[in-house]
């Protein structure tokens, strides 16, 4: 039997983040204060839940949906400035977005994942003088 794809959706709360999926009828949840305990929990779960399969999964293996706050969270190395500029978009009404203070329409999110997703196919083509 081959390994079923687990897509884990992570979303940040009050205090820390919590991590869920539905795989076929087997539900996964998690939660943790940080990214680095909440990746080893998610590992620990997925593979207890396919345990009896032997399945063994990665982080690698395993596709992440993030919530805005814990992607900007995660990815800190995005300058929201930057990334509002590049968009099109208020650096404000972008950083209200990110902090959970206003939730973005499904236009305004689809914008916002384009640009990330842009600068992830620049990026993976940049090439250095060596």
């Amino acid at each position: 039997m081959k390994k079923q794809k687990v897509k884990i959706t992570i979303v940040k709360e009050k205090k820390g983040y919590s991590a869920t999926a539905q795989v076929n009828n087997r539900f996964i949840s998690t939660e943790a204060g940080s990214f680095e305990e909440l990746s080893k929990m998610i590992l620990e779960a997925v593979n207890l839940t396919f345990e009896d399969k032997g399945f063994v999964y990665t982080l690698d293996e395993i596709q992440f949906e993030y919530d805005l706050e814990s992607f900007f969270d995660f990815y800190k190395v995005i300058n929201v400035k930057a990334l509002s500029e590049r968009i099109g978009m208020n650096q404000s009404l972008l950083a209200q977005y990110i902090k959970g203070a206003k939730k973005p329409s499904a236009r305004q999110t689809k914008r916002i994942l384009s640009g990330v997703q842009q600068i992830g196919r620049e990026l993976s083509e940049v090439r250095f003088l060596l």
